[in-house]
């Protein structure tokens, strides 16, 4: 069964109220029986001495949303969850705010645990979403995934 992908980008940070309100939405669910979630948060690094106070997120989005796709039916079949929202942000977001929200719903914790956590490993893998970091001091950088 194919399913859709819908548009993962949120411009902006995401909000903690967009969080709780997702994660409400899911009450009437009666076969789920475990949610797993991955909340990426900019930190406030110091690289060679200045400090990151934004990332600025932009993405090949067609590229990205085809890919998605791709890793949506894999990771549905091999974890058979019930549901899995992704949600990464563009353009400029803070220290402290939320730039990925992974949210993934299984009948059993495992599998939504494992399933969340191999999604946050391949977005950051196979994704072409670009961070610049950007300093205390206005310079920038982009950003390297380790």
């Amino acid at each position: 069964m194919s399913r859709t992908i819908k548009n993962i980008f949120n411009e902006g940070p995401i909000s903690p109220t967009f969080i709780s309100e997702s994660i409400a939405k899911h009450a009437s669910k009666k076969e789920i029986g475990a949610h797993s979630i991955f909340l990426g948060q900019i930190r406030e690094d110091v690289v060679g001495g200045k400090t990151v106070t934004a990332i600025e997120y932009t993405a090949y989005e067609e590229m990205v949303l085809e890919k998605m796709h791709e890793i949506r039916e894999a990771i549905f079949v091999k974890y058979d969850l019930t549901c899995m929202h992704v949600h990464h942000s563009l353009g400029i977001i803070n220290a402290g705010e939320i730039c990925l929200f992974v949210f993934t719903s299984s009948k059993h914790r495992i599998a939504a645990m494992e399933a969340c956590n191999e999604i946050v490993e391949l977005i950051k893998s196979e994704l072409q979403i670009w961070g610049r970091e950007i300093f205390n001091d206005e310079s920038h950088q982009w950003k390297v995934n380790k």
